[in-house]
């Protein structure tokens, strides 16, 4: 899990860093030069693509396993609030990004949120970070 300062824009990319043999570097720029790709950022965005689609199903499964849900969840403070004053506590499984609302104090979200992973990125004041951090599962 990626945790993203929440008082600058979120992303909607994050950078990743690979170390390529000489010789596959060399076939994926001559793939660049003939023009099958824009420049190599483009070639490693479609192989990353066609692997997520060809594993397609095994993440469908594996989100409804895991109870994931998928894209951007926010959690607000009133939502929080019912959450507490309804006796219940949230598990939070989220595929991409999770936001924590600033107005949302470090008692409300321990008393609301029982566990939280999060495959992406996580956003939240420091404050609550660190009142989750021994509920974040990493």
């Amino acid at each position: 899990m990626k945790l993203v300062d929440n008082t600058s824009k979120l992303p909607d990319t994050d950078k990743v860093t690979i170390n390529l043999g000489l010789v596959d570097l060399a076939q994926m720029d001559l793939l660049v030069e003939e023009g099958f790709y824009t420049n190599r950022t483009d070639f490693v965005r479609t192989a990353i693509r066609n692997q997520l689609q060809q594993h397609q199903e095994a993440i469908r499964q594996t989100v409804v396993r895991k109870r994931f849900v998928m894209g951007m969840q926010r959690y607000g403070k009133a939502e929080l609030e019912r959450v507490v004053a309804g006796g219940e506590q949230l598990e939070i499984h989220v595929l991409g990004l999770a936001t924590i609302d600033a107005d949302v104090t470090p008692e409300l979200a321990r008393a609301a949120i029982v566990s939280l992973r999060v495959l992406g990125a996580f956003s939240a004041s420091a404050a609550v970070k660190a009142a989750l951090a021994d509920r974040m599962d990493t």
